[in-house]
């Protein structure tokens, strides 16, 4: 079993001899290894049983950093990069040479973010290559939150979890394309769509899925529980089905119809930071309780709420 311990110089350690170890973010658990190289990033893919047509983020130590892996960084992203760096926001920029191609599943395009998390910046300050770090669980599964999380699915195959404790937002980061003339939210994220706008005024929203996906989180169905998992609201009509069997993923007021204890409230009080907070970790819990399917629903659709509501959404198409 791996390793789980709060040793940065482990961490560090390891990354440099091309090993895969898990790190802390303020958004989610990464699966790490050196972004530059070529057989890392298979070795990450492989962990993963991630699709090689789904592109990673690789995460940098400061802007000035990224400056020799993409070949421009346009005004729209350096106004974001300045007001919103170290935080949950990536950028999709035009890559040089020294990103492998793997890492973007071939794209020209490459996605990079600067975080927040304490260990981790000091982790990316020991190293002179940036971190290609997707989420550390398998793919298409709930994102992990916590070092058990990670420990829980990969632990076998990394030799070490660096403890960070509880990741503080707990969505993924926002991902902006800043290529094109108009900045596109490609996935809804840590950063509301409305901080952006403010410092860079109307952007167009990705709300599509795809198959083949420029950026990663944009697949149609991903976040999602092994247990069916389906949208519907608190008038839902339970009739003739055995209540001890459904769980409800609830925002802020427990569902009439289903025992408490099969419930689970986002944020009590109708906090959206507290509800995304909660959210990966929730569907986690209510996963491991043998549930025949879990019903949730669509929390207010502003702030972070759009976020939260695209994860939702993703994970619904598990049925």
């Amino acid at each position: 079993m791996t390793r789980i311990g709060t040793d940065i110089s482990q961490a560090v350690e390891l990354l440099t001899e091309g090993e895969v170890v898990a790190i802390p973010t303020e958004t989610v658990y990464g699966l790490a290894g050196n972004g530059t190289s070529t057989e890392t990033a298979a070795r990450i893919f492989e962990i993963k049983n991630r699709p090689r047509f789904d592109p990673m983020i690789l995460h940098f130590r400061d802007l000035s950093a990224i400056q020799s892996f993409v070949i421009d960084i346009p005004d729209n992203g350096r106004k974001l990069a300045e007001a919103l760096w170290p935080g949950p926001l990536t950028l999709l920029l035009e890559k040089t040479k020294k990103v492998p191609d793997l890492v973007t599943s071939g794209s020209p395009k490459v996605a990079v973010r600067v975080p927040s998390h304490p260990m981790l910046v000091q982790v990316l300050g020991a190293l002179d290559f940036p971190l290609a770090a997707p989420s550390a669980n398998p793919f298409g599964y709930i994102s992990p939150t916590t070092a058990q999380h990670v420990a829980d699915q990969l632990g076998d195959q990394i030799p070490y979890i660096l403890d960070g404790g509880p990741c503080t937002i707990g969505l993924e980061s926002t991902i902006v394309d800043v290529t094109g003339s108009k900045a596109k939210v490609l996935r809804k994220g840590g950063v509301t769509i409305e901080s952006i706008e403010e410092l860079v005024g109307p952007v167009d929203v990705e709300e599509r899925s795809t198959s083949r996906p420029s950026a990663p989180g944009m697949l149609q169905s991903h976040y999602a529980p092994k247990t069916k998992f389906k949208l519907t609201d608190r008038s839902l009509k339970l009739e003739g089905v055995n209540v001890d069997k459904v769980g409800v993923l609830a925002f802020q007021e427990y569902w009439p119809g289903v025992p408490r204890e099969n419930q689970i409230l986002l944020s009590e009080s109708g906090d959206l930071y507290e509800a995304a907070r909660s959210l990966f970790a929730a569907m986690r819990e209510m996963d491991n309780q043998g549930f025949e399917i879990i019903y949730s629903s669509l929390v207010p659709d502003k702030g972070l709420g759009r976020a939260i509501n695209d994860k939702l959404r993703r994970a619904s198409m598990n049925v």
